[in-house]
């Protein structure tokens, strides 16, 4: 699959989680970014192709290249426990749909210091360079784990002590009134669903985002992950 833009080509290979077969670059094409990407392809044995720009704009999707694309396989797919952590501030995604929404989401999360991505098992594989570009590359950064089963891996986690909460106005307290600083899982819901009664009935507690007024609707799932996120990382900021 193709990769494009110094960012997104940077962040497959700094990442570690697939394997780059090879990195095209502009042959005119001179900046501190290129020197960079030489760098690290050089010091991962990655092969580079220097190209002219009208091979590259054949072999792009889009036109945002910036005379750079990355040549890679599928990535991995991690273990469970490559989400847990000394401090664990795991996400469980539930019914993300949009590449777009989804990569927003894993940029928000991977800035506050989320340590992985708990979501069920699909094929992202015609998306992963819109989930790359829109997420600023932290797709690539982030551990992610794909599920088979997200009703065991949730027991799993709970059983290794990390509290499990979920965006779920029912019965639910202010996301402001919790105490993040224990290892904890926020399970977030897409627009159009939410998340599953099963995933539901095995958590520990939910909270929501109060609003300054009488607005009945939800705020998309970016949005309220980031609101969530950064409180999180506010919280342990104080520790």
């Amino acid at each position: 699959m193709i990769f494009e833009g110094a960012l997104s080509v940077k962040a497959i290979i700094n990442g570690n989680k697939r394997q780059v077969e090879k990195v095209i670059i502009d042959a005119k094409k001179q900046s501190k970014d290129i020197n960079y990407l030489k760098k690290i392809c050089k010091a991962k044995n990655i092969a580079i192709e220097l190209q002219d720009r009208e091979t590259i704009n054949e072999l792009a999707q889009g036109k945002t290249h910036g005379g750079v694309i990355g040549i890679a396989k599928e990535r991995i797919n991690q273990p469970l426990d490559d989400l847990l952590s000394n401090q664990s501030f795991i996400c469980l995604l539930d019914g993300i749909e949009d590449p777009f929404n989804y990569g927003y989401i894993l940029r928000s999360l991977y800035s506050a210091g989320c340590s992985g991505i708990l979501c069920n098992n699909r094929d992202w594989s015609l998306a992963q360079n819109v989930i790359c570009k829109s997420s600023a590359g932290a797709s690539e950064l982030i551990n992610i784990h794909q599920s088979d089963d997200l009703v065991n891996d949730l027991r799993y986690l709970k059983n290794k002590g990390i509290e499990c909460l979920a965006a779920y106005r029912n019965n639910a307290v202010s996301y402001l009134d919790k105490n993040y600083r224990k290892p904890v899982l926020i399970a977030i819901g897409g627009q159009m669903r939410g998340i599953s009664k099963d995933l539901l009935k095995e958590m520990d507690g939910f909270i929501y985002i109060p609003y300054a007024n009488d607005f009945r609707n939800a705020l998309n799932a970016s949005s309220a992950t980031s609101v969530i996120a950064y409180e999180i990382l506010r919280q342990r900021n104080q520790l």
